[in-house]
């Protein structure tokens, strides 16, 4: 569910490191997840369809919204 249909933006992993970084073995597994909104979409042929969108598209008009 937290990946943009438009963009494929999906999350990703990587690791928190502790601020003190003399030692290496101090990094805990984590994930980022995109900020994904449901939203109501018009298509091309006039239809309305309800698809997850990051806020990013949205900000960059990639879809037109249903009102």
């Amino acid at each position: 569910m937290a990946k943009c249909e438009i963009c494929e933006k999906g999350q990703m992993k990587g690791h928190r490191i502790s601020i003190n970084r003399s030692q290496v073995s101090r990094r805990a597994n984590r994930k980022w997840k995109p900020n994904v909104k449901k939203v109501k979409i018009v298509e091309n042929n006039g239809n309305v369809k309800s698809i997850y969108v990051c806020t990013k598209c949205m900000r960059a008009n990639k879809v037109t919204r249903a009102i």
